[in-house]
């Protein structure tokens, strides 16, 4: 059974496509006359990907700034911009799949979608499963909370107190984090960032587990609930794109290209838009 469980096609603005053309063809991987060897490509995902004209990208839709929905149903933010960008330098129009958050490399595995870019951190566990491109962001661990001796910890192992309760994304690291580092504690994993916010705000939890970024934005979505952040993330954790583990030519192609967006400086242009500020929270319903 098929685990695509919605698909949207993007747009992406022309001042993007062009600048990341414009990187991607200083490497000389575009256009004609350029090199290519006569004769039919290697057998593999990267063929069958540019035969089928459209890359297709697992997202959980659910994990602002990342990746989150419109109040118009669009898939926006910063991984929908570079994932975007990176299918139009390869001459490709791009399928978003929207997928919860546990079953994205079981969708990979499976040959449903052909990249997963959702929040997802490079840790040695997963990487024995799938291939990582990456990083194109540093994030961290921290905690979203109403308690204000909560949010000026600054050693995880002080929160581990018998008695609280912390809700963390299913199969995440951040849940990983609270049974390694906080025992005594008490799990909630939720399928959604929302469900573990609107917990914490109705004081069912002392507080959520979550990448510093997811945090932050929750303390700016709800000026008025009393929420607050650890400031310091407790861990590093390198976001990377995941793709299988059969597919070499791909990989090396999605890392070539990346690079790209980082050396022109769209990359740095997105995170500038999206985690400099809350201005575009009046998009989100």
């Amino acid at each position: 059974m098929s685990r695509l469980l919605r698909v949207a096609r993007v747009a992406v603005p022309m001042a993007v496509v062009v600048l990341a053309l414009a990187g991607c063809q200083s490497l000389g991987l575009s256009g004609n006359g350029d090199g290519t060897p006569d004769g039919p490509p290697a057998s593999g995902p990267l063929s069958t990907i540019l035969d089928r004209g459209e890359l297709r990208v697992a997202v959980s839709g659910d994990l602002p700034p990342l990746n989150m929905k419109s109040k118009s149903g669009e898939l926006v933010g910063l991984e929908v911009d570079i994932v975007t960008a990176l299918a139009h330098a390869m001459g490709l129009e791009v399928a978003l799949v929207e997928i919860p958050f546990p079953e994205l490399l079981p969708t990979l595995l499976a040959g449903d979608v052909d990249l997963v870019i959702s929040g997802m951190t490079m840790t040695p566990e997963r990487n024995a499963h799938v291939a990582f491109v990456g990083p194109y962001f540093i994030s961290g661990t921290s905690v979203l909370t109403k308690d204000p001796d909560i949010a000026s910890e600054q050693e995880p192992s002080a929160l581990d107190v018998e008695g609280r309760r912390f809700a963390a994304l299913a199969g995440s690291t951040s849940a990983s984090f609270v049974r390694d580092v906080m025992p005594s504690t008490e799990l909630v994993e939720t399928q959604n960032y929302d469900d573990a916010v609107q917990k914490v705000i109705a004081g069912e939890i002392d507080g959520m587990v979550a990448d510093f970024q997811i945090c932050i934005l929750s303390t700016w979505r709800h000026p008025d609930a009393g929420l607050m952040a650890v400031r310091t993330p407790f861990t590093v954790e390198p976001l990377g794109i995941a793709l299988p583990p059969d597919a070499p030519l791909l990989m090396n192609l999605v890392s070539n290209y990346l690079n790209t967006l980082e050396d022109t400086g769209l990359l740095a242009q997105l995170k500038a838009k999206w985690l400099s500020d809350g201005a575009w929270l009046s998009e989100l319903p």
